[in-house]
């Protein structure tokens, strides 16, 4: 009975050796097999908590009068090309301190002032306090907001001792600032557009939500003009409920100067579960969705992009499209309640285009070129004239007196 034992024995070690084999995290053959490991990695972060603290102030000398140095603060300070990704891997444990301030000493009664702790973020990052407060924003390079000061250095006012720097946890919540920002739902075409107006390269397929992450691409104008777009997830219907990709992607577009509405000339379906829309639904849903999300959205300057006229009819659609929103009023209660928005999004223009083939696009640049310079130059009188416009102190007291 042994032999046949030890026989069991030796194939259950044989059987063992094999399953070691296949399945050992340092075989090659099992690390070409995951190549779901790279792909699942996160590269993209629009949001992130970090805790912060100010540096402790230094103690007084009372016996002399000595006043310890202060706390150095804890500065986020805006940089081009900083991500939250690079950020959040740069220091793990997302915890930044600001340097102590220098005791008062006898032959140095003026402690040294603690260094302050600055921490690179990128351009249009908004600074919160966990509950929501807004702290400051970065919206240019080189632009600091101060996430928790440092305590006050001993002194007669507080009994020589030294204050303790505030301790708190921020999030940093990124707002992309873009000259453009692409709106439509899924498969309208907007990453075929970016990747033919720009050298960004965003993932292009033909099912829904290829785009999983902000992709900002660069206009560049034969005299060297450069616009920015952002070509941002795809909405659904639901969008302002945080459905889909939610606020996630409506809180991008606050800081575009100029919405482009893309949709397809086809229409659109998320899936065969969903309704199918037409083009001029598809524009209202969209509308609505921004109107429920933050209504001042509607009256940023827009153009409406009607894609994909290259295929079968588009021309025809796109035309018939164009004639029903020109004649908004008339042709609104065709849609159903639900989908109606309650203010309208006045199109500065309406182009019909085909991304994949290029017609009609560098028309459009050039007038959402024209429409970006033309605004701002509306925005630039509109200010010099509230400020000749305002009354001095000086005039608002002899007023006062006057009354």
């Amino acid at each position: 009975m042994a032999a046949p034992m030890q026989h069991v024995k030796l194939w259950k070690l044989q059987l063992f050796s094999l399953y070691l084999r296949k399945y050992s995290s340092t075989s090659k053959e099992v690390k070409k097999r995951r190549p779901w490991k790279k792909r699942n990695i996160v590269t993209f972060l629009d949001s992130l908590r970090v805790f912060v603290r100010g540096g402790a102030g230094g103690q007084g000398l009372a016996k002399h009068g000595g006043v310890g140095g202060d706390g150095g603060d804890v500065i986020m300070e805006g940089r081009e090309g900083q991500t939250l990704y690079n950020l959040a891997t740069s220091f793990p444990e997302k915890r930044f301190t600001a340097g102590t301030g220098g005791n008062s000493r006898k032959f140095h009664l003026l402690g040294e002032n603690g260094s302050h702790q600055s921490v690179a973020v990128p351009v249009g990052v908004v600074v919160k306090s966990e509950d929501g407060t807004t702290l400051g924003e970065v919206n240019e390079p080189g632009q600091v907001v101060v996430a928790a000061r440092g305590g006050r250095g001993g002194n007669a006012s507080n009994r020589f001792l030294g204050g303790k720097g505030e301790g708190h946890t921020v999030v940093l919540d990124l707002k992309l600032i873009a000259d453009v920002g692409l709106v439509g739902f899924p498969n309208a075409g907007k990453s075929t557009f970016l990747g033919s107006v720009s050298r960004a390269k965003p993932k292009i397929a033909d099912y829904p939500f290829t785009t999983i992450r902000p992709q900002i691409g660069t206009m560049t104008y034969a005299d060297g003009r450069r616009i920015t777009v952002a070509d941002l997830p795809g909405l659904i219907e639901g969008a302002h409920y945080n459905f889909g990709m939610g606020h996630r992607f409506l809180k991008h577009i606050e800081r575009t100067k100029l919405l482009l509405f893309m949709v397809d000339v086809g229409g659109f379906q998320l899936g065969v579960k969903y309704q199918h829309r037409t083009a001029f639904q598809t524009v209202l849903l969209l509308n609505k969705e921004l109107e429920l999300y933050r209504a001042d959205l509607i009256t940023k300057p827009a153009v409406l992009a009607i894609n994909k006229t290259d295929t079968e009819g588009g021309q025809e659609k796109a035309e018939e499209v164009i004639h029903l929103i020109k004649n908004m009023r008339d042709n609104i209660d065709m849609v159903e309640p639900e989908i109606r928005p309650t203010q309208v999004v006045k199109f500065d223009d309406i182009f019909m285009i085909s991304a994949k083939t290029g017609a009609s696009v560098a028309d459009m640049k050039v007038k959402i070129r024209s429409l970006l310079d033309t605004y701002a130059e509306i925005e630039r009188y509109e200010h010099r004239s509230h400020e000749y416009s305002a009354p001095s102190p000086l005039q608002e007291h002899v007023k006062t007196k006057l009354v």
